[in-house]
């Protein structure tokens, strides 16, 4: 296993890592809303969906990789009504159209309406 650690995505908040290389695979915790060089968290569902992607694309970048190599996400959303403007930031960054779960919870960490998970194929 290569524990992946970048300071461009936010810092583990508990007793886990970033992203995990193992058997070809990048597994990514999953990523909230969090601006890494602030620690804020930007209002609204659209603003907390790209900060979300991009530090979903920073642990990429930090395995050597970019969003086409991603082929399963799992999404979780505060509000299921938020489902519209969510799908439209993702759609964004998420090109390739990888499998993907999409559900709402009840909470997210530090009060966050979404949160993303990857998986991504490094061996190819």
């Amino acid at each position: 296993m290569n524990v992946i650690a970048t300071d461009l995505a936010p810092a583990a908040i508990g007793p886990y890592s970033q992203a995990i290389v193992a058997n070809g695979l990048l597994f990514a915790s999953g990523q909230i809303p969090v601006d890494p060089a602030t620690g804020a968290i930007p209002e609204g569902i659209a603003a907390q969906a790209e900060q979300a992607c991009r530090n979903c694309g920073a642990l990429l970048a930090a395995a050597g990789l970019d969003f086409s190599k991603v082929i399963k996400t799992t999404c979780f959303l505060a509000d299921i009504a938020d489902f519209a403007a969510f799908n439209e930031v993702y759609a964004k960054y998420f090109v390739s159209k990888p499998a993907r779960s999409c559900v709402a919870v009840r909470d997210i960490p530090k009060g966050c309406r979404c949160e993303i998970e990857i998986l991504a194929r490094v061996d190819a």
